[in-house]
């Protein structure tokens, strides 16, 4: 019989201003909900409004720090830098920026257009950037801030039929350690975190098949599928005090893969 897990809580997150973008689903939720249950004061971003809705209501029966949802299609930069800035009005400032959102969706070599190149891009990287610069003011104004970037171990392993997605997470790894240089005399921290197969709602509906699960689980040194509160737990110890002299690092969360 497994023994009750008990985790860590994080002092230094208490009324901190979160923001997290794609926060309605999967990893994301997972990350509003454990920011939430820190106390912390979160901001998600989101363009589904009834997941969000759902998530709010959630956390407010729990008793957590009911996060504010704002609507946001990242891909308009516009509209992103325009909710950054309603943010620090509301909050004051802002601690901590995960770039969570992002989208898998899978294409073939062939299928790739300019358009479909540039849509992807803007999901899966664009938005990091701009986000970031977004936030970095309010971070240089009060010394302080942790920038976490979703990338993925899909540039890593061998990948197929995601080639765009794939690309914008190698990249996000590039920029992630840049960032870290450009930014670290503010005592702003920049790092990027790297899931493996992790078993969200989309997955589950999506690519969830008996072949699936069995590749996953013969490449990974864990046999068991990883939960998003997993990959949140260390998003979490990554914006804490706790981690306050880690930066430009990538760190895989993948139950052993590579």
């Amino acid at each position: 019989m497994e023994a009750e897990r008990v985790f860590a809580t994080y002092p230094s997150l208490g009324g901190r201003a979160i923001v997290v973008t794609g926060g309605a689903s999967g990893i994301g939720e997972a990350i509003v909900e454990a920011f939430a249950m820190q106390n912390a004061r979160v901001a998600f971003l989101d363009i589904q409004d009834e997941a969000a809705g759902q998530l709010v209501e959630r956390l407010a029966i729990a008793g957590a720090t009911v996060p504010a949802y704002y609507h946001c299609d990242l891909s308009d930069i516009g509209a992103a830098q325009e909710t950054v800035e309603a943010v620090v009005k509301s909050f004051g400032t802002v601690d901590v920026l995960v770039n969570n959102a992002g989208n898998d969706t899978r294409h073939k070599v062939a299928e790739v257009t300019p358009a479909f190149w540039d849509k992807a891009i803007a999901v899966n990287l664009k938005h990091q950037f701009f986000m970031s610069q977004a936030v970095i003011p309010a971070m240089q104004k009060a010394q302080r801030g942790s920038i976490i970037n979703m990338s993925s171990i899909g540039w890593v392993i061998p990948s197929t039929s995601q080639i765009v997605y794939v690309t914008s997470k190698a990249a996000i790894v590039g920029m992630t350690r840049a960032l870290s240089h450009e930014v670290g005399g503010d005592n702003i921290r920049v790092n990027a975190v790297m899931p493996g197969a992790i078993l969200t709602e989309r997955q589950q509906r999506l690519w969830l098949t008996e072949a699936y699960t069995a590749e996953v689980l013969a490449n990974q040194a864990l046999k068991r599928m990883i939960m998003p509160e997993e990959v949140a737990r260390l998003v979490l110890f990554l914006a804490a005090d706790d981690s306050s002299a880690i930066t430009n690092q990538s760190y895989v969360i993948d139950a052993g893969w590579v």
